[in-house]
């Protein structure tokens, strides 16, 4: 049997307010921080050529355990809450792992 597809999505977002949606991460963090199934990495990366937008990649086990947390009432809380904090709407691009490679 095969095993689980690691599932990545990738928010891009544009704020002038990024301390106030880093405190809200960090409180997503501990709300989620006792459940299974949640992320299981999260890298936030700042665009050099237009500062106020950014692209946070978050990496699940599978499909199946991204959906559960997206479904999760806490989520569309934190959607709401950060979508209040954009300038623009955030896009978001999900994505099935295909491969990576970790240099030394």
């Amino acid at each position: 049997m095969d095993a689980p597809v690691k599932f990545i999505q990738i928010v891009d977002f544009e704020t002038e307010r990024i301390e106030e949606m880093r405190k809200l991460s960090e409180e997503m963090d501990e709300r989620f921080a006792s459940r299974s199934g949640g992320p299981t990495h999260r890298l936030v990366l700042r665009d050099r050529n237009q500062p106020n937008r950014y692209l946070v990649v978050i990496e699940f086990n599978s499909y199946e355990e991204a959906m559960a947390t997206s479904n999760a009432p806490e989520t569309a809380e934190f959607a709401q809450r950060m979508a209040a904090l954009c300038t623009r709407p955030p896009a978001f691009t999900d994505c099935d792992l295909e491969g990576m490679t970790e240099f030394k």
